[in-house]
């Protein structure tokens, strides 16, 4: 099961979970130089140098630079030539980092700037090429978050992603999740994502819908167990069942809403035509269908229930078509298939057979199957999805 694995990757046959180590096992702390931005004055000791230094090479404001250059002082972190931190730039640009990518790196972390290539950032650099991550994957990674080149590479770096590797058994799969949520690097595993996947293993979530869905979108676990825990508890109630891959999937939907965003888009949903239960129905099927912002679902609707002659309940029974492209599926299929309607070369359509089907399948069922007609419907269909001729 998920939670034994979870905790035998963790712990190790050692016994290293009464270490100082493991209990300092990545954790998520602010930042020290975030920390101080929040309360230093401007009129602290600072280096004019490093001031003018962020703001000529890096960018910075002359009101962020002058935090940037109090804070690194306050820690006795200086540097009165450009050398340092020039060759710290030049050694992410031989990564393949770009300039804007660079500069949003140092952004967040200045202190970089001062680091040693060769002691601090090479090794945990190579760690992580080593593991699968291309150049950028790394780009991506850092400069979501870079405070993970401040971290351990013993002690945080290769345990927590050997936790990851083992738990996905890849470690392409591992650097899939990390990509999307690159703090999950440097958090502690066992202050959210152990107890919550325990609460979802007690729920009887099974390991491959867990790990599916975490792949794509790890944020979602990382939050206060409690909190977790009552999200579960409202995907039950309202229906699904925790076997099933859309359970996990509300999951995601409910820790991306607030409650006042899910009362707006249910007011939306039934002043379109749905009834409350459409909605709660709709949820079930298509849990994504609540993220939809109220511009597309208003244009979707439109266009299928006044355009198509569709009733708002037969959406409600198919709701992805709700996140499907309006410009390059929805639109070009539903008014070919009007005109092939008045043609007299259909009878009827359905939202399953116009939006649901593969491009291929959809030219076999409504273009190639009328053979003496075929071309001259396919540059029809053509016409409508705006290709060149």
């Amino acid at each position: 099961m998920i939670y034994p694995l979870c905790k035998t990757i963790l712990h190790g046959r050692q016994g290293i979970a009464d270490s100082p180590i493991l209990r300092r096992f990545c954790i998520l702390r602010n930042d020290p130089f975030m920390l101080s931005l929040r309360f230093v004055s401007t009129s602290s000791k600072q280096n004019p140098f490093v001031a003018s230094y962020l703001i000529n090479t890096c960018g910075f404001s002359p009101e962020y630079a002058s935090l940037a250059s109090a804070s690194l002082a306050s820690r006795r972190i200086r540097f009165k030539t450009p050398d340092r931190p020039d060759s710290v730039i030049a050694f992410f640009k031989k990564l393949g980092i770009s300039k804007t990518q660079i500069l949003s790196i140092i952004k967040k972390k200045p202190d970089l700037l001062v680091c040693d290539i060769e002691k601090t950032l090479m090794p945990k650099i190579e760690f992580l090429y080593s593991r699968d991550v291309s150049s950028s994957d790394l780009a991506r990674i850092l400069c979501a978050n870079p405070h993970l080149l401040g971290r351990s590479l013993e002690n945080c770096l290769i345990p927590s992603f050997n936790f990851f590797s083992t738990l996905f058994l890849s470690d392409k799969m591992a650097v899939e999740a990390i990509k999307r949520f690159p703090r999950m690097l440097t958090m502690h595993l066992e202050d959210a994502l152990l107890p919550n996947i325990d609460i979802l293993r007690g729920t009887g979530v099974s390991e491959s819908n867990f790990l599916n869905v975490f792949r794509l979108r790890p944020r979602t676990f990382y939050v206060a167990p409690d909190a977790f825990k009552q999200i579960v508890e409202q995907v039950q109630k309202m229906g699904l069942h925790p076997s099933t891959m859309n359970f996990v999937l509300a999951i995601c939907v409910l820790r991306s809403i607030s409650r006042s965003h899910w009362e707006k888009k249910v007011d939306i949903y039934k002043k379109l035509g749905w009834s409350k239960e459409d909605v709660f129905r709709a949820f079930r099927l298509h849990p994504f269908c609540m993220l939809s912002s109220r511009d597309k679902i208003m244009c979707v609707m439109d266009f299928l229930v006044n355009k198509m002659g569709f009733q708002p309940s037969d959406v409600a029974k198919n709701t992805s078509v709700i996140k499907m492209s309006l410009e390059k599926r929805i639109i070009p299929r539903g008014l070919f298939a009007q005109d092939l309607l008045s043609k007299g070369l259909i009878q009827n359509f359905n939202l399953q057979a116009l939006f649901y089907t593969s491009e291929k399948a959809f030219l076999q069922k409504f273009v190639n199957c009328h053979q003496e007609k075929a071309s001259e419907l396919l540059k029809l269909y053509e016409q409508k999805l705006g290709l060149p001729r």
